[in-house]
């Protein structure tokens, strides 16, 4: 169903370029994807032709800068596109989502040379991906994972498994975290980067998933993949852990909108069903008990969103944001999860039917607590920074 709840922490503070945007997307959304979502996610199918309309919107080059051919916008307008798209499907935005942690890498730590070939690409959608880090025996732990490259001549070789990897079916090309010295101490140390294309060998498979369907979630095998030297981003070996820690504060601060933009589809459900389901002769919403309920829940939105812009803003600096995405993603996962059970118990047995959006929505939510780091891993995250 179409927003019935404004975002009040945005009224007053788009720009005019930001506001052209932000209408640009909800067209899109209503025209594009809306009409399709039921049908799409019911068959887990790829949605080839909203993709095909996200490039001509430039939402895989969201936040390349404009020299390369993207839209150059700071994390804080990114957000809410990102909340947008969720609210409407949020497999969609994990399509341009893990896409742009990828290319905020290149963006990064590549060299000239690499952003010159490789970001014109990736803005347009010609070439997508994503971040391929984590492996069948290591997810959390990042310093133990396995995958190798060996340097052989002008190019590494690379032997290994990834899994849970967006992108690797339907995309084209992956930023993957390898050992290029596996003794290395400490293990980060020994972990690089490279930019690797399909075409150069590695097979992908998709997973199914609880929710989340729709976008490719692959096992990715690396069986002696070559891939050329001058492909190692940032240039050197043993950056890779650092350069991928940095592109999650990105990954973290999008999950957390996707978090905001679930939960407000939730509380728009909520209140329609709300003011049209009766019980004892009135609008359940009459009840006092329902209307804490709707309270709550709105609150919890305002509060989620407050914090995504703040993590967002602290981005936009240039500076390292561990703590303040960490608390984003933390707070905008759990809340949504909370508001979403919350919404099946009101709508009661609607709330379980197969195909109802509530339904749909407490399926898509649960993933979300576990991407980009899962809740007790932002809660280290966060002690950390406030510990110094």
């Amino acid at each position: 169903m179409p927003s019935t709840i404004s975002p009040t922490t945005e009224d007053n503070i788009l720009n005019e370029e930001e506001a052209l945007i932000l209408d640009a997307v909800d067209q899109f959304l209503e025209r594009d994807v809306r009409p399709y979502v039921q049908a799409l996610a019911a068959a887990d199918e790829y949605p080839a032709d909203i993709v095909e309309a996200m490039k001509e919107l430039g939402l895989f080059g969201a936040t390349i800068g404009a020299e390369y051919g993207g839209l150059g916008l700071g994390a804080s307008t990114y957000s809410k596109i990102v909340e947008r798209v969720s609210a409407v499907w949020m497999s969609v935005s994990g399509i341009f989502n893990s896409h742009l942690i990828m290319c905020a890498a290149v963006e990064r730590f590549g060299d000239e040379e690499m952003k010159r070939h490789y970001l014109p690409k990736f803005a347009s959608g010609e070439m997508r991906g994503a971040i391929a880090l984590t492996e069948p025996d290591c997810g959390t732990d990042l310093q133990g994972i396995r995958t190798r490259a060996v340097k052989d001549g002008d190019d590494y070789v690379i032997n290994g498994n990834k899994m849970w990897i967006t992108n690797s079916v339907q995309g084209h090309v992956l930023a993957c975290l390898v050992k290029t010295d596996p003794d290395a101490e400490p293990a980060h140390r020994g972990m690089s980067l490279l930019l690797v294309e399909k075409e150069w060998g590695y097979e992908a498979s998709k997973l199914k998933k609880l929710g989340y369907r729709g976008v490719d979630t692959g096992e990715v095998r690396f069986d002696n993949v070559r891939v050329p030297a001058k492909n190692l981003i940032g240039g050197a070996e043993g950056r890779g852990l650092q350069q991928i820690l940095s592109g999650l504060e990105l990954g973290r601060i999008n999950v957390a909108a996707r978090g905001v933009g679930v939960a407000r589809a939730c509380l728009e459900e909520s209140v329609a069903y709300a003011q049209t389901r009766k019980t004892f002769g009135k609008p359940i919403c009459q009840h006092q008990s329902i209307q804490i309920k709707l309270a709550d829940m709105a609150t919890k939105v305002e509060a989620a969103r407050l914090l995504v812009e703040q993590a967002a803003a602290a981005y936009d600096t240039g500076a390292r944001c561990d703590m303040e995405a960490g608390m984003a993603k933390l707070f905008a996962t759990e809340a949504a999860q909370r508001i979403i059970d919350a919404s099946v118990q009101l709508h009661g047995g609607d709330g379980v039917r197969s195909g109802h959006p509530v339904e749909s929505l407490y399926r898509e939510i649960r993933a979300l607590r576990i991407y980009e780091g899962a809740t007790d891993v932002q809660k280290v995250v966060i002690a950390r920074s406030v510990l110094g």
